[in-house]
């Protein structure tokens, strides 16, 4: 639920060099884009309305590399959520540039991101993570919680891996043409919703409400795929008359076959 006359507004991070210039290239109503760039990306700034004579780009390119590199531009510092803890992170940030080969007259706001540090083993020598670049259709809002989209951008790979290698996005065999494309749609679905009432439940944390480890296993932060659907399936089992109003008869044998399908 949100509060009457506020509108949602959905982040959509990307990386395709061809994706990202499609989708800025567009204006999505309710949308903010939050794209990582290339070093060297041609930009430019927009000339003065009243300037002659009467061109839209300024006539001299930059690369974000360059801002990165400008000692007149101060930084600035921000604690992102990462790795387990909460760090300090560096980033310049420069309002209405324009991409012309991508977002063309779409007006874009530029992130720099300092290298961040970071050490194989306490034992080992410190090492920097390569600066990052990244440009947002958002000009407006702050950028701390656009910093942590990027960082937990690594979430949505854990997600794609279990989409398809746990619940089988897209190796449904099916006897109907249209249930092609309705099967990932439904998959997808369901595991959203999974997730869901896991966070709802349980929080975002592996808690004792989740099966042991093996003792060859180390701990884990968050519950994977694998431990939800265990945890369902044990629930589904204790509590029959949950299900009872869907017509639904779980049983021991019924588990077994399900899992070994």
């Amino acid at each position: 639920m949100k509060p009457a006359g506020v509108t949602r507004s959905w982040c959509w991070p990307a990386t395709a060099v061809s994706a990202i210039a499609l989708a800025l290239a567009k204006s999505r109503e309710r949308s903010v884009l939050l794209v990582r760039a290339r070093r060297d990306a041609k930009l430019r700034f927009r000339v003065p309305a009243d300037s002659l004579p009467r061109r839209f780009y300024a006539t001299e390119k930059f690369p974000p590399a360059q801002v990165r590199q400008d000692e007149s531009r101060a930084w600035k510092t921000t604690k992102i959520f990462y790795g387990g803890k909460r760090r300090p992170i560096r980033y310049i940030e420069v309002a209405e540039v324009y991409w012309q080969g991508g977002a063309k007259q779409r007006p874009l706001r530029l992130i720099v991101i300092a290298p961040t540090p970071y050490r194989k083993s306490k034992s080992k020598k410190l090492y920097y993570r390569d600066p990052a670049y990244l440009l947002t259709t958002d000009l407006r809002s702050s950028l701390k919680p656009l910093l942590q989209i990027y960082f937990d951008r690594w979430q949505i790979e854990v997600n794609h891996r279990e989409e398809k290698d746990t619940l089988g996005v897209g190796q449904a065999q099916l006897w109907n043409p249209i249930s092609v494309p309705k099967q990932p749609l439904l998959a997808v679905a369901a595991y959203r919703a999974l997730l869901l009432a896991s966070l709802q439940a349980f929080g975002a944390e592996r808690g004792k409400a989740y099966a042991q480890f093996p003792k060859w296993r180390k701990n884990a932060r968050r519950p994977s795929c694998l431990d939800l659907i265990a945890l369902l399936r044990q629930e589904m089992q204790q509590q029959p008359e949950f299900l009872a109003p869907l017509g639904f008869r779980i049983t021991n044998q019924a588990l077994v076959n399900a899992a070994a399908a």
